[in-house]
Parts: C-alpha cells; structure tokens; sequence
C-alpha cells in the first residue's frame, strides 16, 4: 500500500505505520510536546504506555496525538452504531404504469400503491414511452392525473409528474396525519 492511500485513510496511521521522519506531537493531555523525529516520538508515546496516531497527516509536519488507540476506536464505531441506530430511511417503491394501460391493471397497480402508502413508503410511479409514444405524452399525462386525483384520499404529491428523458416520472407519499 502506498503513502498516498495511507494519507487518505488515517485509521492506518497508527505506531509504525507512520512513515513521515518529523511529526507534531501532542500529548495525551493535549499539551504540545513540539516537532519530534517519528523514532522519538514512538518511544514517547510507549513511554505513557499508549499509541500514537496520525490525526493530521496532509499537514507540514504531520500532526500526531499520543492516545489508546484500541479505547478512541471503540468509541467511534459505538458513536457511528449509534447515528446509525436513530437514523430514519425512507424507503421509495417503484410502480411502473404503461400509457397505455387497460382499467384492470390500472386500478391493480392503484391498490398496490395504497397498500405502500398505509405502510408509510414513497412511491414512485414511472411511465415509459417507447417508440412512437413519445408524440403522445398528452394520454400519459392524463393517466398520471387520473392515477393521482384517484390516490390523493390517501397520499400527497411530493413531486408532481415531469418528464426525465423519455420517462414521466411522479413522487407520491403519506399524507401527514395530525
């Protein structure tokens, strides 16, 4: 592995893995112990019985920290288990409708989104037009109104039907409820 991926991925640059020949030292209190040579400043940090660790490795000289790696390790992936345990993702459901879709399968692909909007998911709902379609994105205009005037006891639009490429593209998602 290079120097340049190690400078990118600091978690790599810890006692002998950092290879710069003067770095910024900081003590585990947080007190400047000055520029040192890496050799003296592995023999500090093993002197306190703990690591050293690159935190600023683009800067000149390279800024190091003496701390218990093992310990500052742990509380960043408790800290990231955390975040990730309150964060919210919105799950979007794609449905795919045909301009020219017959009454049928239209209100079977209305149900269906129904039933995602009760769960809480976004729906998406995409109409393709192929070949000569494209001349006539009037009737899938109309079968997106339709689609949504029919749905709209239930969801609101969050992005109403616009057209990306050759594809008419609407954004449905759960009424707000007070």
């Amino acid at each position: 592995m290079s120097l340049i991926s190690k400078r990118n991925n600091n978690d790599e640059l810890v006692n002998e893995n950092i290879r710069f020949k003067e770095v910024l030292v900081i003590g585990p209190n947080g007190e400047q112990l000055g520029v040192l040579m890496r050799r003296e400043a592995l023999e500090k940090a093993y002197e306190f019985g703990l690591d050293i660790f690159c935190v600023a490795p683009l800067a000149t000289p390279p800024v190091c920290k003496i701390m218990d790696y093992g310990k500052y390790r742990f509380e960043l992936q408790k800290k990231n288990k955390e975040a990730k345990k309150h964060q919210h993702v919105t799950e979007m459901k794609p449905l795919r409708l045909s301009p020219v879709i017959d009454t049928h399968d239209f209100e079977t692909k209305l149900k269906q989104a129904k039933s995602w909007i009760a769960e809480g998911l976004k729906v998406r709902i995409d109409m393709r037009f192929r070949g000569r379609l494209i001349t006539h994105i009037e009737v899938g205009q109309r079968i997106m109104d339709a689609f949504a005037d029919q749905i709209s006891d239930v969801a609101a639009i969050e992005k109403p039907a616009a057209m990306d490429n050759r594809t008419l593209i609407l954004v449905l998602s759960p009424k707000k409820t007070k």
